[in-house]
């Protein structure tokens, strides 16, 4: 009698592209632009309120006038956040970072990630940041850039290719902060809600796991996302000095500076969190449904 032919081992499970995260980024970045426009407007000119903010980018230039450097945005995801998501996995992995995961290494994880996407991303980031904050200032001093590629090469035709690193000291950390508090965070707190009999892993659980992780980040972040708007927003010598930053705003606006639009930001941050893991939950099972039908160009 023949021996029982033993089953075949599964599958093991391929792993999502690594471009998915950015493209989920892009996607939530796009339909929050007006409110990111604004807390950037915020942290680098005299504007005081959110509200009579968006009123002035209104007003100056109509209800377009809120997708300014909407072509830096999408620069900007496109680069740091495709990195990000990518050098999150790739950092889990060399961690140890499974399942269930201490917070620690999920942290320690999204740092490395972080840092790794700063450096990636940071004449996006600052193409982006100009791009949006142009229409605050006095029409002398704007870069009037037609979109973000005429950004890049003017920058490096009329500043040099070092303008390209301008601010990528707080950058980078900024990155950190916010890799460490959105990504380890929602990966945390959708980990532990699922330990709990009161949720599956559906849409449910992703909205609330990402809620918490936006609060998380935009407190963490709030100082260095300030820091960075005022220098990489400054042009001419010396401006570009974390420290002379620092000591300029203290002088004239006292230590609460470094939370200066946090409000818009958490508006801006909360929805674009939200958006971004809900999107990149859909994606995943928009690419395990393709997989199960045969296509395998994801």
């Amino acid at each position: 009698m023949s021996a029982a032919v033993a089953p075949p081992p599964p599958l093991k499970k391929q792993p999502y592209p690594f471009w998915l995260g950015g493209v989920a980024a892009t996607i939530a970045a796009s339909i929050t632009h007006p409110l990111d426009l604004t807390k950037v407007r915020l942290q680098a000119s005299g504007d005081k309120r959110m509200v009579e903010s968006i009123k002035k980018t209104v007003r100056t230039a109509s209800l377009r006038g809120l997708f300014d450097g909407i072509s830096g945005t999408w620069m900007r995801q496109m680069s740091y956040s495709v990195c990000r998501f990518w050098a999150y996995d790739e950092s889990k992995k060399i961690v140890g970072a499974g399942k269930d995961a201490p917070a620690w290494k999920l942290g320690l994880a999204g740092s490395m990630a972080g840092g790794i996407a700063g450096l990636i991303g940071n004449p996006g980031e600052i193409v982006m940041v100009r791009m949006q904050g142009d229409f605050a200032k006095p029409p002398e001093k704007r870069f009037n850039y037609k979109h973000c590629f005429d950004a890049l090469f003017r920058m490096v035709r009329e500043e040099g290719v070092s303008s390209l690193a301008r601010g990528i000291g707080p950058n980078v950390f900024r990155a950190v902060l916010m890799n460490a508090s959105q990504l380890a965070s929602y990966d945390f707190f959708k980990a532990e809600l699922l330990k709990t009999s009161y949720f599956k892993d559906n849409i449910v659980c992703h909205f609330t796991a990402s809620f918490a992780a936006g609060t998380v980040a935009t407190t963490v972040c709030s100082p260095a996302d300030v820091l960075k708007s005022r220098i990489m927003n400054a042009s001419g010598p010396g401006s570009s000095s974390t420290l002379g930053v620092i000591r300029n705003s203290l002088k004239n606006e006292g230590a609460m500076f470094m939370f200066k639009g946090w409000v818009p930001a958490w508006t801006r941050l909360q929805p674009t969190t939200i958006l971004i893991f809900l999107t990149f939950e859909q994606l995943k099972n928009l690419v395990d449904v393709s997989r199960e039908k045969g296509y395998t160009f994801v």
